[in-house]
């Protein structure tokens, strides 16, 4: 068997990307990227008119992955961005009920933000319809592409070396 035989089983490349491990690995990103944000944007889209964008629901995530209510400082660190663009979030967030601000105990000038039962309810939601998009989306594979698919990912997950 020659070197050229291989060639002719093997898939082409997708269009725009070359045969090299870079080329695969930005191939991945790419699509794992544009998959996320597609559900994302789906499940946001699915909220009707007055969803919440990308950034408030990371921002309420962060509160509903804390032990308690967090300084607006704490978020902006979990988020990596300015305070001043918390802050902004955080009124909106408010003003929809989502989130509210108390009192810090150990500290009268600081205040603090923890999440309503709202915000934990728009959550849920979120999350549902993410997972419904997901859903949706593993239904074109057969249950064998699925099983594949899902065993790949996990080597890649759990592998700690490229």
């Amino acid at each position: 068997m020659s070197p050229h035989d291989d060639a002719a089983t093997d898939p082409a490349p997708a269009p725009g990307v070359g045969a090299g491990a870079g080329d695969e690995s930005s191939e991945l990103l790419d699509l794992l990227h544009r998959l996320l944000r597609d559900i994302r944007r789906s499940a946001s889209a699915s909220l009707g008119p007055g969803g919440q964008a990308p950034g408030q629901v990371r921002m309420l995530r962060v509160l509903q992955h804390c032990d308690g209510p967090l300084r607006l400082g704490h978020v902006a660190s979990a988020l990596d961005v300015a305070p001043r663009s918390v802050t902004s979030k955080v009124d909106a967030a408010e003003a929809d009920g989502l989130v509210r601000r108390i009192a810090d105990p150990t500290d009268r000038r600081a205040t603090l933000i923890e999440l309503t039962d709202a915000g934990r309810a728009l959550l849920a939601d979120v999350s549902a319809r993410r997972h419904e998009g997901v859903a949706g989306r593993l239904d074109r594979l057969t249950p064998g592409e699925r099983a594949q698919l899902l065993a790949l990912l996990r080597r890649l997950a759990d592998d700690p070396t490229p």
